[in-house]
């Protein structure tokens, strides 16, 4: 048995110093993941995973629920501060099932649902009201719990006190929310007015003005009226329209200007005067129907004429003061001649009955300056700017303001009046910022993607460097590891004879004794 395993041992030694440095490496480095591998899966597979099993709880119901807990030996984590209870999910369910039958988490809070447990009870007045403003509490609290955003609500209610005496005056009741929100979460207006409502008609006889909701940051969410707008608001909208309207018209005149003369070499400021009155008004007029003649048209005319004469006295008495005079004409008396002549004309004229109701939109532009300065090409030389370019500025800035500004009841503005509205100024820029041309700069993506690139040409460089070096040492190898090779005999070694020796033994004799050649040389000759 020894024998075997030092047989095998002595192998294996063999075999691994055979082996070269990066197949040593491979065979470790193996050896070690595979042990990770199995570390790894044996922890996943004998580890237990909890899930929570309550969250966003209170201190006191979270003990309650780890004493509970760990009376029945489950073992339990508290996680988030204090607010999540965990357990191994295999039991989550059944735990959540049991404890609620038990009652738990009890939080302490009274809902609708005290007056039916202890219904039987007795109690005063008092005590019923008490109870019933914390179920009122608890239930509006329980609702504003399940708006987005809301992981957390507390709500206080303060309900008036009946009088004993008549009165139609009734006392309103108020309220104050204290809602927990998520972090970064922005609620809008229309969520906002949607909680408003939800508090106000929740409570009987609460207007939205006794309402205050405020988050845990002591941030105050204000409920916005359309109808009624605060005077900070009011200031606030109407200076944004202002500088609005003075920024687009400084932007037209700069862009214009700045063509002309260059962006560099202009600078253009603004004031405006914005009307922001809002008038709604009815107008009744009456207007002729020939507006030349200043006459209508004749619906109906009624002429009357009468005349009268005889002989008598002369008219005389007082006009119109008896019983059967004519007003306005002398009384006649007997023995008198006298005439008369009446007429009587009535004409009905219909005329333009026009009715105006008039709503006059607000943002008018009562007045407007315009201030330029321009930087002459030379700028050490005022002069150098011709007068002609500045009247043609000065003619561009007096037909914006003359476009600009609201004409009311047909005014007209003067020439005089525009030039009063704008001013040219043609003088160095002390101050003018010098701009430097930005250099290119390569983005941090092309850095990461060049360290990236860099990154796998150098690996595979390595991996190529490295395959290399393992093939010339398998090579190396496989040169070792051949058995020696016999020798083969010359292909062109030819056979020894006697001829072949004598005549190696001549060549030998000329090359090395000369003299003895030719003497041997001259025997075989005379001998012949």
């Amino acid at each position: 048995m020894n024998e075997k395993i030092k047989e095998w041992l002595n192998r294996l030694t063999s075999f691994w110093g055979e082996r070269t440095k990066t197949q040593k490496m491979m065979v470790v480095g193996a050896f070690f993941l595979f042990l990770l591998i199995v570390g790894v899966a044996s922890y996943f597979a004998t580890r237990t995973n909890f899930v929570p099993l309550y969250s966003n709880l209170s201190p006191q119901e979270a003990g309650q629920i780890k004493a509970t807990l760990d009376k029945r030996g489950v073992e339990s984590e508290v996680a988030d501060n204090g607010t999540t209870i965990k357990v191994p999910e295999n039991m989550a369910d059944t735990l959540k099932v049991e404890l609620a039958s038990e009652g738990i988490p009890d939080s302490g809070n009274i809902d609708y649902s005290f007056f039916t447990k202890n219904a039987g009870f007795g109690m005063t007045d008092n005590e019923f009201n008490v109870v019933k403003l914390k179920a009122m509490q608890t239930e509006l609290a329980n609702l504003i719990k399940n708006i987005d955003g809301v992981e957390d609500a507390k709500v206080m209610i303060n309900l008036p006190q009946p009088s004993v005496f008549a009165t139609d005056d009734q006392e309103k009741a108020s309220a104050s929310v204290v809602l927990k929100t998520k972090p970064g979460y922005k609620f809008s207006d229309e969520q906002i007015k949607a909680l408003y409502r939800l508090v106000s008609k929740s409570v009987p006889n609460l207007p939205t003005d006794n309402i205050v909701i405020m988050n845990q940051y002591f941030e105050y969410f204000d409920l916005k009226n359309d109808d009624q707008i605060s005077t900070a608001n009011a200031f606030t909208a109407q200076n944004e329209i202002k500088k609005q309207i003075e920024r687009d018209v400084q932007r037209q005149v700069q862009q214009m200007l700045g063509t002309m003369m260059g962006q560099d070499k202009v600078v253009v400021s603004v004031t405006a005067d914005v009307d922001f009155t809002q008038e709604n008004r009815e107008e009744n007029l009456v207007a002729p129907v020939d507006e030349q003649n200043k006459e209508g048209i004749a619906v109906s005319v009624q002429r009357i004429k009468e005349t009268y004469s005889g002989q008598g006295a002369q008219p005389g008495g007082v006009a119109g003061s008896g019983a059967t005079d004519v007003p306005s004409y002398q009384s006649s008396t007997s023995n008198s001649n006298g005439d008369y002549e009446k007429t009587e004309e009535t004409i009905n004229n219909e005329v333009n009955r026009i009715k105006k109701k008039i709503v006059e939109s607000p943002y008018k532009v009562r007045d407007l300056g315009i201030q330029v300065m321009v930087e002459p090409p030379n700028p050490k030389d005022p002069n150098s700017l011709p007068q002609q370019t500045v009247d043609d500025i000065k003619k561009i800035l007096g037909t914006v303001v003359r476009t600009s500004i609201d004409k009311q009841d047909g005014q007209t503005l003067t020439d005089q009046d525009i030039q009063n509205r704008i001013v040219v100024s043609v003088q160095k820029f002390n101050g003018k910022t010098e701009f430097t041309e930005p250099q290119p700069t390569i983005p941090t993506w092309a850095y990461i993607a060049g360290g990236v690139l860099a990154a796998a040409v150098i690996g595979l460089l390595l991996f190529l460097l490295l395959r290399k070096r393992k093939k010339d040492e398998e090579e190396i190898d496989e040169i070792i590891d051949q058995p020696p090779l016999r020798p083969l005999p010359d292909i062109n070694e030819e056979r020894e004879t006697e001829a072949s020796l004598r005549r190696k033994q001549l060549e030998k004799l000329a090359k090395e004794k000369p003299d003895e050649f030719a003497q041997l040389l001259r025997t075989w000759l005379a001998e012949d």
